[in-house]
């Protein structure tokens, strides 16, 4: 079956589907008894899971597999041209440190590109489906984005430097599959110096957390390190409030991905000067103009919102 696909575009997620399957059952099993149950407090309980929730997830997962595909299949163009014509070099596929450097430099990519849609408010428009999820788990894994532009020129300079394009896309894939275990609140910490380096449950429970100590931290896909290198790394210190910070209360997919682009689109129909204009796009989420911009008079400073 794989025969009749590009062999540039043949998905490791993909076939990593029965995988992800065999851990949402486990983990399902695991939550039996935790299906819309909740804390005192309201909040749902560790583990929990909530079938609408869920199903939403999944559902956003598949699409994601449609237009990453399409994202892909047009930017391998672009990348098969910069690695014939423009790298300074060409890193032979079959070995074994061409692998090492796509699979680094692409994590290190990965962070900047996840520290940028959390910073950009139209980056984070695309991003923040993946954060709309009150609940923690692997299901959770699966609500991805549906816009993949960022990604896909964030990736621009490891063809640039002589990455074949099959192994920036496979390292890429085999990046996403890594992330899916450590969406799970089955998962404690672990052995030290795993937790140094490598991203980890705790570490990714942290980054979902919409308490204002956890937001804009532990940006890292595979490895931590960029993190506690650049500055964005929070341990956990205790259970996250899981979410965004102006809920959006709804299952709907087609919501849930493009509310924010609407609520952008919304916003700069509505501010009255260029810079506001450009503030609710590129500024951060949150970012509103003082009250002297909102009177038509250039301000002085802005001030910068919650990101999520």
């Amino acid at each position: 079956m794989l025969d009749s696909i590009p062999e540039q575009l043949r998905e490791p997620t993909v076939l990593a589907i029965p995988f992800f399957a065999l851990m949402l059952g486990l983990e399902l099993f695991a939550a039996a008894r935790l299906e819309h149950s909740h804390d005192d407090d309201g909040r749902p309980r560790p583990g929990a899971y909530r079938r609408e929730d869920a199903k939403a997830s999944i559902l956003m997962g598949v699409v994601s597999i449609g237009t990453s595909a399409v994202g892909k299949f047009l930017a391998l163009f672009v990348y098969a041209a910069l690695f014939a014509y423009v790298a300074p070099w060409q890193l032979p596929i079959g070995s074994w440190y061409t692998w090492v450097i796509g699979f680094v430099g692409l994590d290190f990519l990965f962070y900047w590109e996840h520290r940028i849609a959390h910073r950009v408010r139209l980056v984070w428009a695309s991003h923040q489906a993946h954060h709309s999820s009150e609940y923690y788990n692997f299901a959770t894994a699966l609500r991805q984005k549906w816009n993949p532009t960022m990604s896909l020129i964030m990736w621009l300079p490891l063809p640039l430097l002589g990455v074949p394009p099959a192994v920036v896309f496979a390292c890429y894939s085999l990046n996403l599959i890594y992330q899916f275990w450590v969406h799970t609140e089955h998962i404690g910490t672990m052995w030290r110096p795993f937790e140094f380096v490598m991203n980890t449950p705790s570490h990714h429970r942290v980054h979902h957390g919409s308490d204002p100590e956890y937001l804009d931290r532990n940006y890292g896909g595979v490895f931590i390190v960029f993190d506690r290198i650049f500055g964005s790394f929070q341990p956990e210190t205790h259970r996250p409030t899981y979410g965004l910070t102006k809920p959006v209360d709804t299952h709907n997919i087609w919501t849930l991905e493009t509310h924010e682009y609407v609520s952008v689109l919304r916003d700069v129909r509505s501010a009255s000067t260029i810079r506001a204009k450009l503030g609710y796009v590129f500024g951060p989420p949150g970012w509103a103009p003082r009250a002297a911009e909102r009177a038509g008079r250039s301000p002085l400073s802005h001030s910068s919102g919650a990101s999520r």
